[in-house]
């Protein structure tokens, strides 16, 4: 790669050192504020310091701000380096483990020049997968986020009123949410009425509603309160119904997200090529194209996606020893949504199921045998996304025939 200069940058929070080095081997070290009027006056700087040839950029991944930021500029070649790669590489050289933003800056910028021809030079997809992306991806917090409330739920009524978790559905239950905002102890339960209670199940479709009512005032009679403290009780609903609240808030915001993911997967160009993987559903299968992007050139091979993703597994040899484990490195997102697929694939593909069997009976925990299945379907994804093609799994079952794969005779059982 032509290179004019290479500049390692160490983000932090308010202030972000950097070590320029030149092709001449000249260098020199600054620090550039966090505001977006410095940092980009900081770039045409570089630019007006060298105003022909490119300028390679090396920074630590997970900076995706600054990514953005820079990716606008023609003249950068950005490189994201893994926070791990970086980290060994100044412990290989600073033994006591010493760091600083400065030699940070400068250790990154080293490490970045020395392995220029074997780093992979940051190539963003176009304007709609970049959208989709940052969609599917906040969904996925605010999910996470609702998650975690959903859980102090539980643990909130579990202290004070944990029998309402059982007569309404436990904790995910919107018919739960429904009767907390009106009656949120058991006492206040209690004076409902028998068409309060009607009305609300029915409004969310519960079955068999009046043997339901029945049997929840038969349990209301013989229920025993948890505890009778009134500090306990009182300041215990007030919470769970502030909970209640966010809650709502949550699922508005995540519909939101929903509708705004729909239109861009509406007219997405691979919106074919994931729909068609049984069990992605609308949720996953967007999830799956932001993982492969639209740049076709980005993977050459099925096993770039499996390791970058961290499905693949890492194995260690030496001498008489060796260990076969699960990367511990890898973006968290891209390997949720591989794991997450080949999960939902299980009920909707034989040869999924059989191959997670297979794993179990070997003796593999359940997120190993996820894994394993994830390893097949990233090799099917990759295929049909290079190609441009639909997943047909006849074509797949006939293939592992071909093979005398073991798990022909376990998809006809």
């Amino acid at each position: 790669m032509e290179w004019i200069a290479c500049v390692g940058i160490d983000w932090a929070d308010q202030e972000h050192s950097y070590t320029v080095r030149t092709r001449q081997g000249e260098k020199r070290a600054g620090v550039v504020r966090g505001s977006s009027e410095e940092l980009h006056g900081w770039v045409r700087g570089l630019r007006a310091e060298f105003p022909e040839g490119r300028i390679v950029v090396g920074l630590e991944q997970g900076r995706g701000s600054l990514i953005d930021a820079l990716s606008g500029y023609d003249f950068l070649t950005i490189i994201p380096i893994n926070p791990r790669a970086s980290k060994a590489y100044r412990e290989s050289l600073r033994l006591s483990g010493s760091s600083s933003d400065p030699v940070d800056a400068e250790l990154i910028c080293e490490f970045t020049l020395k392995h220029l021809d074997e780093l992979r030079v940051w190539q963003p997809d176009e304007p709609a997968t970049r959208k989709l992306r940052a969609l599917v991806e906040t969904r996925r917090t605010l999910v996470d986020q609702r998650t975690a409330q959903t859980h102090q739920l539980s643990a909130m009524l579990k202290c004070y009123f944990p029998q309402a978790l059982q007569w309404f559905n436990g904790a995910t239950s919107p018919l739960l949410r429904s009767i907390l905002r009106l009656w949120p102890t058991l006492a206040d339960l209690r004076g409902a009425t028998a068409e309060q209670i009607t009305g609300i199940m029915r409004a969310h479709r519960t079955r068999g509603v009046a043997r339901r009512v029945e049997q929840l005032f038969e349990q209301m009679r013989q229920a025993v309160p948890l505890t009778n403290d009134c500090a306990i009780v009182d300041s215990s609903s007030m919470y769970a119904q502030a909970l209640v609240a966010m809650l709502d808030v949550f699922d508005e915001q995540i519909d939101k997200y929903d509708q705004a993911i729909d239109a861009e997967w509406a007219v997405h160009p691979d919106r074919s090529i994931f729909e068609s993987s049984p069990g992605a559903g609308p949720i996953l299968a967007p999830r799956l194209a932001v993982a492969f992007g639209t740049d076709r050139s980005r993977y050459q091979h099925a096993n770039e996606v499996q390791c970058y993703s961290g499905i693949a597994p890492v194995t260690e040899e030496s001498g008489k020893y060796r260990s076969v484990h699960a990367r511990w490195g890898y973006p968290t997102f891209m390997h949720q949504s591989f794991h997450e697929f080949a999960a939902s694939s299980l009920p909707h593909v034989p040869w999924a199921n059989a191959s997670y069997r297979l794993q179990r009976e070997r003796g593999a925990g359940h997120h190993a045998a996820i894994r394993a299945v994830a390893f097949r379907w990233i090799r099917i994804l990759f295929r049909l996304w290079k190609d441009r093609l639909p997943y047909d799994d006849q074509t797949y079952t006939t293939a592992l025939a071909r093979r005398n794969s073991p798990l022909v005779s376990r998809i006809a059982a």
